[in-house]
C-alpha cells in the first residue's frame, strides 16, 4: 500500500527526495508486484536499471531517396505513401505515353501540395518530389554564368 501512497505523492509533487536512483527503481518494482495481478498493462521499465533499453526516434535525421519509374497510373498511390514516410522521389516517366506521364505528374503535385512538400522538373520526363522536411535548391544556367563571372574577376 505504501508503494500506491508514494506513486500518488510522486504524481502530485510531494515525492521523497532520492540520494540514489536504485531507491527510485526498487520502490517502483516493490509497487508492481504488490498489484501484479491486477493490470494487464505492460511497464516500458525493464525489471533492472542495467537492462533499460534505448530506442532509436523515428525522425533520427535519416533521409531516404526513392527512384521509381512507374508503369502506369496505379503505382502512383505507392509514390505518395512514400512521401508521407517522408522519402525524396526522383520520378522518371520514360516508360509511359504522355497523357499517363501527364496524369501521374499531376497526381504527385496534388499531393505534395497537400504534405506541403516541394515539387521540380529536373530533366526531360524526369521530376523530383520531396517531402516538407527537405527543399530544392536549384542554379540556372543564367545565374551560375553571373556567379562564375563575379568570382572569375581579376582582383
Amino acid at each position: 500500500m505504501s508503494g500506491l501512497v508514494n506513486k500518488i505523492k510522486t504524481f502530485v509533487g510531494l515525492a521523497p527526495e532520492y540520494d540514489d536512483e536504485d531507491e527510485i527503481f526498487e520502490e517502483m518494482y516493490d509497487a508492481d508486484d504488490e498489484y501484479a495481478g491486477t493490470s494487464t498493462i505492460t511497464s516500458p521499465i525493464t525489471r533492472k536499471k542495467n537492462n533499460l533499453k534505448v530506442l532509436s526516434h523515428p525522425s533520427s535525421g535519416s533521409y531516404e531517396v526513392m527512384v521509381t519509374e512507374p508503369r502506369s497510373f496505379e503505382e502512383s498511390l505507392d509514390i505518395v505513401n512514400n512521401l508521407r514516410e517522408k522519402k525524396t522521389v526522383i520520378l522518371n516517366l520514360h516508360l509511359l505515353d504522355a497523357e499517363q506521364s501527364q496524369r501521374i505528374v499531376d497526381f504527385l503535385s496534388g499531393a505534395t501540395h497537400a504534405i506541403d512538400g516541394h515539387q521540380q522538373r529536373i530533366g526531360e520526363g524526369v521530376f523530383i518530389f520531396t517531402p516538407n522536411n527537405v527543399a530544392i535548391s536549384s542554379e540556372t544556367e543564367k545565374a551560375r554564368v553571373i556567379r562564375d563571372a563575379f568570382w572569375n574577376q581579376p582582383h
